[in-house]
């Protein structure tokens, strides 16, 4: 039986910043968990929509964030560099728009406060690590699809409550195997519960069908797309207490 969907452009703010969402809410009476799907470097487009789709035909609601705000977005590596990395540099920037993302979701209709996972890809993917680092409330779990693995070095870090998973490209250029087993050892000192599973033979944004530039070290893969979201869809079953 199919769930019928309420798709809606949402606006909210960071402090004086605007920010634009997109949010697919399943029609129910009931609270649902709700997934934050954190864009990659060009900012919140029709990729991050669809994955909001998704989200919600499995019955939670999906929210496409918006990092960067209102009508900001890349449309070359160079613009799509200029907008992210002023988060990647200054990670306690990043944390406070991405609080505000999970502010937003805890008073959305409908939404379960104290269920609320993030997903990201690329860029999104670090801002879906982050998430799990600031222990945001009511935050259980995140996901990184050919995420970037950078620590935001914003403190001691206290240990992680969420759960965490990683999709990994082993041949992604953008996350080498030393960055992996860096992580590696942060979420093990974190005391996180923590997964990782890299496909071999797979470079960065392997989820993105427009992605096709072995040079630049991007390439969709269809077989490793499936596996991370088949996992994706057992993981949030886990998460949100199914």
């Amino acid at each position: 039986m199919s769930i019928e969907l309420r798709r809606e452009t949402v606006q909210y703010r960071d402090g004086a910043n605007e920010l634009e969402g997109f949010v697919v809410t399943p029609q129910s009476n009931a609270l649902r968990p709700v997934v934050l799907i954190c864009h990659a470097w060009r900012g919140t487009e029709e990729f991050d929509r669809e994955r909001a789709e998704w989200i919600a035909s499995l019955g939670y609601i999906g929210f496409a964030i918006d990092v960067y705000g209102k009508g900001r977005r890349g449309t070359d590596n160079s613009s799509c560099a200029a907008l992210m990395n002023p988060f990647i540099e200054d990670r306690a920037f990043l944390r406070r728009r991405l609080l505000a993302s999970i502010a937003y979701a805890s008073t959305m209709q409908g939404a379960d406060p104290t269920r609320i996972c993030a997903i990201g890809f690329c860029f999104g993917g670090l801002c879906a690590l982050d998430l799990a680092r600031a222990n945001a409330p009511g935050f259980v779990g995140a996901i990184a699809y050919h995420g970037l693995f950078t620590p935001p070095n914003l403190g001691v870090q206290s240990p992680i409550q969420s759960k965490v998973i990683a999709y990994h490209g082993w041949d992604d250029p953008m996350a080498t195997p030393d960055a992996v087993l860096a992580f590696g050892t942060e979420m093990t000192a974190a005391r996180a519960d923590w997964q990782l599973h890299a496909f071999g033979g797979t470079l960065h944004a392997f989820t993105n069908p427009q992605a096709n530039d072995p040079s630049f070290g991007v390439q969709y893969r269809a077989i490793a797309a499936q596996r991370a979201y088949q996992g994706s869809e057992a993981f949030f079953r886990e998460v949100f207490g199914e």
